[in-house]
This record gives structure tokens, sequence and C-alpha cells, in this order.
């Protein structure tokens, strides 16, 4: 059965930093991601990562601030939050997919989320 625990979130000032942790277990994913939601917003990427972590991607709107990496050895994907924004408040949600890509629709697995708050 596949498990992603999601943790790391808070509040924290603007221009301060966050670093996010997604526990995987019951499987090996090709490709692992971040996702967010705001409220009465759409889900939207964030980052995504391969399993070699040769090959990554992020959203115009973290690119430089945020780092996604992972740690295959601990089945760990991790997101490194700086700079951060109020714009960034929102839940953050891992997501594994068997292919790499931006597209939320293809990630079958999905944590419960965790709560990142900016305040300005």
């Amino acid at each position: 059965q596949v498990q992603l625990v999601e943790s790391g979130g808070g509040l924290v000032q603007a221009g301060g930093s966050l670093r996010l942790s997604c526990a995987a277990s019951g499987g090996t994913f090709y490709a692992m991601g971040w996702f967010r939601q705001a409220p009465g917003k759409e889900r939207e990427f964030v980052a995504a990562i391969t399993r070699s972590g040769g090959n990554g991607a992020y959203a115009d709107s973290v690119k430089g601030r945020f780092t996604i990496s992972r740690d295959n050895t601990e089945n760990t994907l991790y997101l490194q939050m700086n700079s951060l924004k109020p714009e960034d408040t929102a839940v953050y949600y891992c997501a594994a997919s068997a292919s790499f890509s931006r597209r939320a629709l293809d990630f079958g697995y999905w944590g419960q989320g965790t709560q990142v708050t900016i305040s300005s």
C-alpha cells in the first residue's frame, strides 16, 4: 500500500525559509513532485524530480527560491523553500508518478498535505 506523508509545514514570516519532507512507502516511483493549493484556487504544480535527481522542473513562481531533492535511501522527498512570500501560502501536497510530468493528473499517489502560511 502506497503511502505519502508530508511534514514540515508551519507559519513563518515573509523572507523566511521552510523545508518540507515527504516520507514515501509501499512503492518505488520514477518521479515525485510537489503541488500546492491556496484557498479558492486550483491545485498548481510547484516542482518535480526524477528518481535519479537528474531531471527537475519548477514553476516559474518558485524558480530560484525553491529546491526539490530526494533521498532514495530514505525514500524521502524534500522541498527547501527560501525567500518565502505571502503568496506562497497554501496547502502543499507531495505526489508520486510513473512518469515525469508537471500535470497533477499524471500523479497517481498523493499525500494528505501540509499547511504553509507566510505572514507579511
